[in-house]
């Protein structure tokens, strides 16, 4: 069966579909303005123009999109599925985000390639099409490009739309061209979302068929990690009391700094390691830290925590496995400013529980799910935050990494039977 589609869109779609060609020098434009302001990787802008930089591996292949780093990873789990199903099974991730591909080949499972999505005109998706001839197209959380969704449908080739995140405020925005998005969604055969209310939105936006299963980040394999860094970090920090402060903004690092500052003045083993979700900010970072009056290390520089150091700021990418399996507890930011929070099952996966401001839409079911089982505490935003983010840290129970440790098994063994109807798409499109 290949992905149904309306007996005829409505004028919205065909409007954007029909103006794509004319757009394409558009296109183009931006996204030399977007390499000329640093972000894009011009070693890999051909991709983004339809042409491919690597091989198209022999067999079947899935394609799987998803926007950023994050969703990213959260599709190692179901790509692990899939392959546990078809062991020959190669897979395509794609996604848009530049700061994506700079740690994703440490990150996942074997047989995959990485590789941008290319813009959404007709020309740049034919030479992407034409070249990997997926047998099966895969999209997750909430970035969905109608160009390359019909493009895909229109060859035949069978698409899921799976992990659906959909917020009231996005669905809001969306019905304003509720045909266009009703016709694209149209296209796939299956949807599953990830909570209740993204499926009630996605209904209401006209999707068919939704199914709702639980976020796949909480089924996520643990973040990778260099081994040997591991060994030499966990001698370097024996005896040490050690919580992490992570993918934090500047409103996070002003809770986390004092809270790190208390601990360290009643408990010198105490030490936080500060993950920062932009590493180009360590030096206002390390300002910040000095007025502070904490002790400091800097990994961009080679340096290691001494036993004086309080502070370990680790401004770099790709190593929040490591810092997670040296903790005890995690703070996860994005969560006391603006941002909604970032993913708080990537410490859960290693056994951690989290703590966070009140700030948390972007994942309030995951947040909601974590509070229900022990493994989440929200910290309020006031004076007194910092005091009482120290005193959370101080408090962590030991028996909390083993109810961690059940609620991921529990996750995973869900993703089977979703592998299992992904498979079968791609048997009846042959």
């Amino acid at each position: 069966m290949t992905s149904p589609r309306p007996k005829r869109d409505g004028w919205q779609l065909r409007a954007y579909l029909a103006a794509r060609p004319l757009l394409q020098p558009l296109m183009r434009a931006v996204l030399a303005r977007r390499l000329k302001q640093g972000k894009e990787d011009p070693a890999r802008l051909p991709e983004k123009l339809g042409q491919p930089t690597a091989a198209r591996p022999e067999g079947r292949l899935v394609w799987l999109h998803a926007v950023g780093l994050g969703e990213v990873l959260a599709l190692r789990p179901l790509i692990l599925a899939l392959q546990a199903e078809d062991p020959a099974l190669s897979v395509l991730i794609t996604s848009t985000a530049r700061s994506s591909a700079q740690v994703l080949g440490a990150n996942l499972p074997p047989r995959c390639v990485h590789q941008f999505l290319p813009l959404d005109g007709p020309d740049f998706l034919r030479g992407f099409l034409d070249h990997w001839r997926p047998d099966l197209s895969i999209w997750s959380e909430q970035d969905l490009w109608p160009g390359a969704i019909c493009d895909s449908a229109a060859r035949g080739v069978p698409l899921a739309y799976v992990n659906a995140r959909i917020g009231a405020k996005a669905a809001a925005k969306r019905a304003r061209l509720g045909g266009l998005y009703r016709d694209v969604l149209a296209r796939f055969a299956l949807i599953a979302a990830q909570d209740a209310g993204s499926a009630e939105h996605l209904r209401a936006l006209g999707a068919p068929g939704v199914r709702v299963m639980r976020s796949l980040k909480p089924a996520a394999a643990p973040l990778g990690v260099d081994a040997a860094e591991l060994a030499r970090f966990q001698t370097a920090l024996a005896g040490r009391k050690i919580w992490v402060a992570a993918s934090t903004h500047a409103e996070d690092e002003a809770v986390a700094i004092e809270a790190a500052r208390r601990l360290a003045a009643q408990d010198r083993s105490w030490l936080m390691i500060l993950a920062p979700r932009v590493p180009a900010r360590a030096e206002t970072i390390l300002a910040a830290l000095a007025q502070a009056g904490l002790a400091t290390a800097r990994r961009s520089a080679g340096e290691m925590p001494g036993p004086q150091v309080q502070v370990y700021l680790a401004d770099s990418f790709g190593e929040l496995g490591l810092w997670y399996r040296l903790a005890r507890i995690a703070c996860v930011g994005g969560s006391f400013g603006g941002v909604g929070g970032h993913n708080p099952w990537e410490p859960v996966c290693l056994g951690l529980p989290v703590l966070s401001g009140p700030v948390t839409h972007n994942f309030a079911a995951d947040y909601a799910d974590l509070a229900a089982a022990g493994l989440a505490q929200r910290i309020e935003i006031g004076p007194k935050a910092g005091a009482t983010l120290a005193r959370a840290v101080a408090e962590t129970e030991p028996a909390a990494r083993d109810r961690a440790r059940a609620l991921v098994e529990a996750a995973r063994a869900e993703l089977t039977p979703l592998a299992r109807d992904l498979r079968a798409l791609m048997e009846t499109a042959r």
